[in-house]
């Protein structure tokens, strides 16, 4: 077992400590764009940062490998922002603070970034390094992956001379990444009608806490507990028995990440206080009985509010935002016919937060079949206009195809059996990396996607394994050697 600092004495691993302490969530990545910019160029690389922030740096070949083909290295700067409830942190000013235990880096409490800043990491000791073989190198780092890959969309062709990629975004070492599902974002909003708070009557904070989440396309087939839906039926089953109001109700922060929390307030009359306690007692027992083995520190809890209340939600208002709450389609839709296992397409209600105005419902639909997102999003649009929502969907992004001749697939084959003596495993996963516009955007390419392995990304509890990235980085330049002309 080593410590932070003596772990950090590696390069891969300074670098990753480094960029840990920059504030990267997406949507704010400047400073870490600029950063990456100065480093570049410090170096004496030619150094390009777009409207985007998307970053890009290009290395030269080393000695005889001047005609070999450019390879783009690439990944992305930004990462999910997850904490846990009692965690003081602030992702738009406050560093990750790493945490060394065994084989393992954590953050403390919060999401770590290892998805994808060891893609950053990777790069920036490859281009510092001018000890190593390689072709000519395009390495780049790509804004707002998470929330919507809107920087590899605003990708400038130009920019970019390579035809082969290494994508440095999957987080199960000894496996290649040749295809992944397509995605869009989808939102519902529903008006919300104030009233009075009625007359004798008292306000409850219901919350869904200890579910462990996870991320929205390679966790969803493990039908974990998604928080925004169980509050959801939590409320359906109190109205069976009891008149109430809701006050407000939000469940988690991000469309990609499983939600592990949501909570609602509402207001119910004063002779009905022990009948909501029995309610809520039954129901977390019966969830506990059903997700005992997926997620067995769930959690139900039944508290007063921390703020006074003077307005609630009307009748009309609480029936519709429950009903769509339930209603609204979530986890696997289909699995593939193709590939055993492999989730074909899925929903996940990600966002639930009142406003002023409305409430929200925000979710992130996956599939590697075209039609059948489009389905998923029809069923969504039709049970929002139904309760007299709207709904509006962004951040569409295309699925990347299998490509059934690969020269870097053949490459990155053949060195991981002559490094480790067995064969890798080539796999396509239901979530979204940005191959697929990649190749919309720079035409024809030939592309790979690995990396080391990442446990429980999109969570606080994720983790990066020490040995599985130093291994997997090994790897990177041993392919990298192996293109030559």
């Amino acid at each position: 077992m080593k410590n932070l600092e003596e772990i950090t004495e590696e390069r891969i691993f300074y670098h990753f400590k480094e960029i840990s302490k920059i504030p990267r969530g997406s949507g704010n990545e400047k400073e870490i764009s600029d950063y990456l910019i100065t480093f570049g160029r410090n170096l004496g690389l030619e150094c390009i940062q777009d409207g985007a922030l998307n970053v890009i740096i290009k290395k030269p070949a080393s000695k005889g490998y001047e005609n070999s083909p450019v390879v783009i290295i690439q990944g992305h700067m930004d990462m999910v922002c997850e904490k846990n409830s009692d965690k003081i942190h602030d992702f738009t000013k406050d560093p990750i603070k790493l945490v060394v235990d065994g084989d393992y880096i954590y953050a403390d409490k919060t999401t770590l970034g290892g998805d994808d800043g060891i893609a950053v990491a990777y790069a920036m000791a490859i281009l510092e390094d001018n000890t190593l073989e390689h072709p000519p190198i395009e390495v780049l780092i790509t804004s707002d992956e998470e929330a919507g890959m809107s920087g590899a969309m605003a990708i400038q062709p130009n920019y970019l001379s390579g035809k082969i990629v290494l994508n440095i975004d999957s987080e199960e070492e000894g496996k290649l990444l040749v295809s992944c599902a397509g995605g869009i974002r989808t939102k519902s909003t529903l008006p919300v009608e104030w009233i009075d708070k009625k007359s004798e009557t008292k306000e409850y904070t219901l919350a869904i806490r200890g579910l462990k989440g996870g991320h929205s396309g390679t966790d969803i087939h493990l039908e974990k507990g998604n928080s925004n839906k169980l509050i959801g039926r939590l409320l359906k089953e109190i109205t069976k028995e009891l008149d109430f109001n809701l006050v407000s109700i939000n469940g988690g922060s991000k469309n990609n990440a499983i939600p592990r929390e949501a909570e609602a307030i509402i207001s119910i009359n004063l002779k009905d206080e022990k009948k909501l306690i029995e309610l809520k007692t039954r129901v977390c027992e019966e969830l506990k009985r059903e997700f005992g083995k997926k997620d067995p520190d769930l959690k139900v809890y039944l508290s007063d509010p921390e703020s006074n209340v003077e307005k609630v939600f009307s009748d009309d208002t609480t029936s519709k935002v429950i009903n769509l709450l339930y209603m609204y389609p979530n986890g696997v839709n289909t699995m593939s016919a193709d590939i055993e296992g492999l989730t074909e397409s899925s929903t996940n209600l990600g966002v639930v937060t009142t406003n002023e105005n409305d409430v929200e419902y925000d979710s992130a639909v996956r599939s590697s079949v075209l039609s059948l997102r489009e389905e998923i999003v029809e069923r969504n649009k039709c049970v929002t206009e139904i309760l007299g929502g709207t709904f509006t969907t962004n951040a569409g992004y295309p699925a990347w195809p299998y490509r059934q001749d690969s020269k870097i697939r053949d490459i990155c084959k053949e060195v991981y059996s002559k490094m480790y003596g067995k064969e890798v495993e080539i796999v396509a996963i239901h979530a979204g990396v940005e191959c697929g516009i990649l190749e919309e955007k720079l035409g024809n390419l030939d592309m790979i996607s690995f990396g080391p392995d990442i446990i429980d990304i999109h969570t606080p509890n994720e983790h990066l394994n020490i040995s599985s990235t130093r291994r997997c980085f090994e790897y990177l330049l041993e392919v990298l050697k192996e293109i030559r002309a």
